[in-house]
């Protein structure tokens, strides 16, 4: 269930990198919860041609988010907004900016 949530996420971030048929692919199995036969059956493919576009899709929200760390600073931007030290609240700030 979290790599579920974590990919939801990445998608949510990185969704305009991908092609019209990798975001409708990903939508299909990850928000419609459709199994890849039904997503095959849907489109006209094989179903290891669905299995090959989520695996693709996978690999590229890794690659993005392995070199741009949007994900990872988001996630330290919200875990800091409710520090009240102020000296732990600047050195976590000077982690983000140095990721």
């Amino acid at each position: 269930m979290e790599e579920f949530i974590y990919y939801n996420n990445l998608f949510d971030i990185y969704e305009a990198l991908l092609t019209e048929k990798e975001r409708v692919t990903f939508r299909d199995y990850y928000h419609e919860d459709l199994s890849l036969s039904e997503i095959a059956s849907e489109k006209n493919v094989s179903r290891s041609a669905v299995y090959k576009t989520l695996k693709n899709v996978i690999d590229k929200l890794n690659y993005y988010e392995d070199n741009l760390h949007i994900y990872k600073k988001k996630t330290a931007l919200v875990e800091i907004v409710n520090l009240e030290d102020l000296a732990l609240l600047k050195n976590k700030l000077k982690e983000i900016l140095d990721m």
